[in-house]
């Protein structure tokens, strides 16, 4: 009973936040859906693709049910799964993260909690696995690139919040007090310490 609970709690979180990513994509141009926003080139269309991949491993290879559509070894892993090339569309990418879930959904409900994996990209003493590991292991890095994408698209039009239904309109001035206080106790802290 545990285990179906478990199984259904994550299986859920999973397809909530899933939905959450590609929310941070509505309503941004071309350019701002794939322009590098940090130091490393982090862009939200490359969080996108990049989820896709991870998903379609673990959830594919992991349990010896190959992804259907063509991956790149993980062996060749380059970073390109990062970004997205001038020849990959939004809705390619978009397409192929929705396909992956279907995919994934499918690994999830087929196999028990205990199922075992092999991840091969783990180190030597920790490849050898199980779903609920995997389920764990692919929501918290689903969640981490939401928090990125997050923070992006807040730095690009100030949205902010995981689901649309739950977004307020955005205060200017409210945000720029807010912002203002927080930045006065940082340079109080920072002369008190000196």
């Amino acid at each position: 009973m545990i285990e179906e609970f478990a199984k259904d709690n994550l299986h859920g979180r999973l397809r909530r936040d899933r939905r959450a990513l590609l929310w941070k994509l509505d309503g941004l141009s071309e350019y701002d859906a794939r322009r590098p926003l940090t130091a490393t080139g982090t862009n939200l269309l490359g969080l996108v693709k990049h989820v896709a991949l991870v998903e379609a491993r673990y959830f594919g290879e992991v349990f010896d049910r190959p992804s259907p559509e063509p991956l790149p070894r993980w062996q060749d892993s380059d970073g390109s799964d990062q970004w997205a090339t001038e020849d990959e569309t939004r809705d390619q990418i978009i397409g192929f993260y929705r396909r992956t879930w279907e995919h994934s959904d499918a690994t999830i409900d087929e196999l028990p909690l205990d199922a075992p994996g092999h991840v091969p990209w783990w180190p030597e003493s920790y490849p050898n696995t199980n779903l609920f590991a995997v389920m764990t292991h692919v929501l918290s890095e689903t969640v981490r690139h939401i928090g990125h994408a997050d923070i992006l698209r807040e730095g690009l039009d100030g949205r902010t919040g995981l689901r649309a239904e739950h977004e307020q309109q955005i205060d200017e001035e409210a945000r720029a007090a807010h912002r203002a206080k927080i930045e006065h106790a940082a340079r109080s802290a920072a002369r008190s310490s000196a």
